[in-house]
């Protein structure tokens, strides 16, 4: 069985190397960064956290925080009062800065309780137009050594904000690695992952969180166990037609054919209304999907939420009547374009 581990950031980056992301460094356009992190002392502040806090409360543009190669432990958590801050690696490729804690569900707060879900989060985004690039985030919680801890989700990132862009960014973990929300049900959050990589077990993408992923890896981790898990576990509010979007992305796995579902929907406290939406198109699906792609989540049904694939290809791309499909007509007005616009015209993947 894989597990997270310290070691394991090493086997990633070798994993990543495989699936397309390459390793070039920062893009030079763009402002300089205003603050510099670096682990050894080198720079303004030592931890992402500091950095954070350092940028002013109602920020109005583009704040950038450059960060050196190095690991970087500790939670982060990035407030609505400090909008349009970029992060942004300054290594060869993403593997050179990694961002990460190491906290689950289950692990005991320090006061008493567990941290739960959302407070597991290596990195809680709830700035507006952040955007991240060139680096990873991880949860490195290492569930072999915590039999003790049932409570296994361990969230790398969880997003909470709108106009939200990650550009070659990896999203390492196991249970619920990539948690896309919003501030409230009913309320969109719209996030742009571009040629990213992520990878985990079970409802390893998940929320109600309107998310686009374009040209990026998709990887499931292999437990072991039958069935190996879940890609998505999307809640989107009914109100709202666009949750997540898979274009053009690789679904891999190391785990035996048939094993991993595209995903299950997701109803937080048993939500009626949280009528989960996923659409995977053009895409290569690996042999790990079955012929029968999505499962039942608890009593709710998959069939009665909005799941399905347009033209996708590869071994596990399989015709079945249990795999519903777009038509062309459908397809058409499921692009990145008609998920991110929104009221503000918002089009960061043309940029």
């Amino acid at each position: 069985m894989r597990r997270r581990t310290f070691l394991h950031l090493s086997t990633s980056i070798s994993a990543v190397a495989a699936s397309g992301l390459i390793a070039r460094p920062a893009a030079a356009s763009g402002p300089r960064p205003q603050l510099i992190v670096a682990a050894d002392g080198s720079g303004d502040h030592a931890t992402i956290q500091a950095a954070v806090d350092a940028v002013p409360s109602g920020n109005t543009s583009r704040f950038v925080i450059g960060v050196r190669p190095g690991t970087y432990l500790g939670q982060v958590i990035i407030p609505k009062d400090r909008p349009f801050i970029e992060l942004r690696g300054l290594g060869r490729g993403p593997s050179d800065v990694v961002i990460a804690d190491d906290r689950a569900n289950g692990t005991p707060k320090p006061d008493g309780g567990t941290w739960g879900t959302s407070g597991s989060a290596s990195v809680t985004i709830d700035g507006a137009d952040l955007r991240a690039t060139n680096l990873t985030f991880a949860n490195l919680f290492d569930e072999a050594a915590h039999p003790e801890i049932t409570g296994r989700q361990a969230v790398a990132v969880l997003t909470r904000a709108d106009r939200l862009v990650f550009d070659r960014v990896r999203f390492l973990g196991n249970q619920d690695t990539l948690y896309v929300n919003s501030s409230a049900a009913g309320v969109v959050a719209r996030a742009y992952f571009r040629d990213c990589y992520v990878e985990g077990d079970v409802d390893f993408i998940f929320g109600r969180a309107t998310a686009v992923f374009e040209r990026g890896r998709i990887h499931s981790l292999n437990r072991g166990s039958t069935p190996n898990g879940y890609v998505t576990a999307p809640s989107t509010d009914i109100t709202n037609p666009y949750g997540l979007l898979f274009t053009r992305c690789r679904l891999t796995s190391d785990a035996p054919a048939g094993t991993v579902f595209l995903g299950r929907p997701w109803h937080p406290s048993n939500d009626p209304n949280a009528i989960g939406q996923a659409l995977i198109r053009d895409s290569f699906v690996g042999a790990h999907i079955p012929a029968t792609a999505w499962s039942d989540f608890g009593t709710w049904p998959w069939r009665d939420a909005r799941l399905a694939e347009y033209r996708n290809y590869g071994p596990g791309a399989v015709p079945s009547a249990d795999r519903p499909q777009l038509t062309a007509a459908e397809a058409a007005a499921h692009t990145p374009t008609t998920y991110l616009s929104g009221a503000d015209n918002w089009t960061p993947h043309l940029c």
